[in-house]
């Protein structure tokens, strides 16, 4: 029995073993990652997550033991190629480890919040450290580099006002006031997240062999295209600067450093948190305009995960989360 002699609730449990799916994931990237980056301050932050990752693994598999629960199967040696040659360039692998900070941030911080036992409880508020202590690691190299995409700057107001006409919300059509701070930070982090996003997706079609997962990879391209188009216009339409590209930091290789179910799993894992920041976004926005494209950009992404979700248990790659008992069944 676990030392506070409590059970897992199904939050603690769901979100224990969602956490160990992804954490394996982010090892095999990051075992990947420290073998093709050549620049030695990105080599040192790729260790350090690396590091971590594993002592929270550890962590993991200590209380699935405790509690006589199955040890998720996750991902393994077997879906990682260290012998492939390099796929990515040391610029998309420093913004990519700083985005997914972003991710495994707001991932921890939700299931701190939902946890009740005071060892898991203590165990996230840790990994919110360490993500949080990878976050500033990765943005000062990039500041360092000069390679940091910062959000448009906005003059100071003069002074504080206040919003007297429902037109500054409801005004759908026609002329638009001006883009505010909040919703402008919204737009160009979420365009920055998809360019990143591509970048792995356009990664991973070059290599996926798997016809269904490749014309899958296809489909998220398209709708990945289609968010950038809408938050550039967004952008473009106020004078307002954009973030890099990162076609150019995929290589030409065509040798899989990853199985098609990481793949696949990765790329599904990208579009369920665009959902959650784009429903973010759209909740922050005034502008009505704006959150009409935030909600469209999620349905479509909805569609994606439920085309994600088909296929992945088609290919019979997707664990079972733990289920509730069936009275029904015990009672027969």
């Amino acid at each position: 029995m676990n030392q506070n002699n409590d059970r897992l609730t199904s939050s603690e449990i769901a979100n224990l073993w969602t956490h160990y799916i992804r954490e394996t994931m982010g090892i095999c990237m990051s075992k990947y990652m420290l073998k093709i980056v050549q620049d030695p301050e990105i080599h040192k932050i790729f260790q350090t997550a690396h590091e971590l990752a594993e002592k929270h693994i550890n962590k993991l598999k200590e209380w699935f033991h405790q509690e006589n629960f199955p040890v998720p199967k996750g991902f393994s040696e077997e879906d990682v190629n260290l012998d492939a040659p390099p796929l990515f360039t040391d610029l998309f692998c420093l913004n990519y480890i700083h985005i997914m900070t972003m991710h495994g941030g707001q991932a921890y911080s939700l299931a701190l919040t939902v946890s009740i036992r005071q060892d898991i409880r203590d165990f996230y508020y840790q990994c919110n450290i360490d993500s949080m202590n990878l976050y500033n690691q990765s943005i000062e190299i990039l500041m360092a580099k000069k390679l940091l995409d910062k959000p448009p700057h906005y003059s100071t107001p003069d002074k504080i006002h206040f919003i007297n006409t429902l037109d500054y919300v409801t005004d759908v059509f026609g002329n638009h006031r001006t883009m505010n701070a909040v919703e402008c930070g919204n737009v160009y982090f979420n365009l920055k997240k998809s360019l990143i996003t591509k970048g792995c997706l356009i990664a991973f079609k070059q290599v996926c062999k798997d016809k269904g997962v490749n014309k899958f990879l296809e489909k998220c391209i398209n709708v990945a295209n289609k968010h950038i188009g809408t938050f550039t216009t967004l952008l473009l339409k106020e004078d307002l600067h954009l973030p890099h590209t990162f076609e150019s930091e995929i290589t030409n290789s065509n040798v899989a450093p990853f199985s098609d179910k990481l793949m696949l799993f990765h790329s599904g894992f990208l579009f369920a948190a665009a959902i959650s920041y784009y429903g973010s976004a759209a909740i922050a926005s005034m502008r009505a305009d704006i959150a009409l494209q935030c909600e469209k950009a999620i349905l479509d992404d909805l569609l994606v995960y439920s085309s994600f979700g088909k296929l992945i248990i088609k290919k019979n790659w997707m664990e079972q989360p733990p289920n509730a008992d069936d009275r029904k069944i015990i009672h027969k």
